[in-house]
């Protein structure tokens, strides 16, 4: 669980209807665990564009309806592939080698053990304004936000993190070695169901953390031949981007606060929200407490001064949403 609070610039109202701020774990109960993500072993790159316009439209809603549980999937497109699928070519035809290397003899157990992987691995340096999350495993993560990934020509971490400060809603990022086909294997025409591999060396973008019990896809069997990872690291962004009109973000680790009470002795807690299906945006919370705000602006209710934002986990890799307290 990463765990933001940001303070608003305004000063705090006293309030005077104490709402109870225990985490709702019906609520919890009742949000799809989302589902795993299985990066593509057949085209070198693949591109999901976050709307965050359309994100902020769905939680203004939420708060107008009084929704506590979101679903912004609409904002996030579906994965665009960069290249041609291998079976969509010319039969049998070879894929564009990757950049690392393989084994003699070319088995996945040979692989596994490869020497030059592990040094890559562990000779990495966290890239800049990020933090080492884990390192030299032999999975990928499942992360929340997937945000697509791309195929690097070294094993470099800091490349890997200059293309997510580029993507929208990327917070976090996954590099590592993959041995994969060089042919199509379930193609028939192809009559070789385990071909010769090639190692791909990816860079996988994520909307949440990445972390070492996230870190659960140790690859798949395509027919007869065994994809498999290994020298993968994973690394997270130090601070996530101010929403305008709030003060810079202080970081609690894996905790959410208790809202504090106010000079009458009373919460200063308003209400929770959960927004699922989109990179984790601290700008949804921002939207959420503004339009509380304004929603209540003729009424004497509660004001929005400050949020706590959060990645809601249940057993540690399940996913389950950003939650916002009010």
């Amino acid at each position: 669980m990463r765990s933001f609070f940001l303070l608003s610039t305004a000063a705090a109202l006293a309030f005077a209807t104490p709402v109870p701020q225990q985490l709702d774990l019906s609520m919890a109960d009742a949000i799809p665990t989302p589902e795993n993500v299985t990066v593509p072993s057949d085209v070198s790159s693949q591109t999901v564009e976050f709307d965050i316009d359309a994100a902020l439209e769905d939680a203004i809603v939420a708060v107008l309806t009084d929704d506590n549980t979101i679903d912004v999937s609409d904002s996030t497109a579906d994965p665009v592939n960069g290249t041609t699928p291998i079976q969509k070519r010319a039969a049998c035809s070879t894929v564009a080698l990757g950049s690392g290397p393989t084994p003699s003899p070319d088995t996945a157990a040979d692989f596994l053990k490869l020497a030059s992987i592990s040094t890559a691995a562990n000779g990495a340096s966290a890239p800049s304004g990020y933090t080492e999350s884990f390192k030299n495993v032999k999975a990928a993560a499942n992360a929340y936000g997937y945000l697509g990934f791309t195929t690097l020509t070294s094993y470099n971490a800091q490349s890997c993190a200059d293309k997510c400060d580029k993507i929208n809603g990327c917070n976090s990022i996954n590099i590592y070695f993959e041995r994969d086909p060089q042919t199509d294997p379930g193609n028939a025409e192809c009559k070789n169901n385990n071909p010769a591999s090639t190692t791909n060396i990816k860079c996988i973008f994520w909307g949440g953390p990445v972390t070492t019990e996230n870190s659960v896809n140790a690859g798949q069997w395509r027919s007869k031949f065994q994809v498999v990872i290994a020298g993968a690291n994973g690394y997270v962004k130090n601070s996530i981007a101010t929403p305008t009109g709030y003060a810079s973000s202080a970081y609690y680790g894996a905790a959410s606060i208790d809202a504090p009470k106010d000079c009458n002795g009373q919460s200063t807690f308003i209400t929770s929200k959960v927004f699922t299906g989109s990179p984790f945006d601290a700008r949804l919370c921002a939207a959420a407490c503004d339009a509380q705000n304004i929603d209540h602006a003729k009424t004497g209710a509660q004001q929005c001064r400050y949020f706590n934002t959060y990645i809601l986990s249940r057993n540690n890799d399940n996913r389950q949403g950003k939650k916002k307290a009010l």
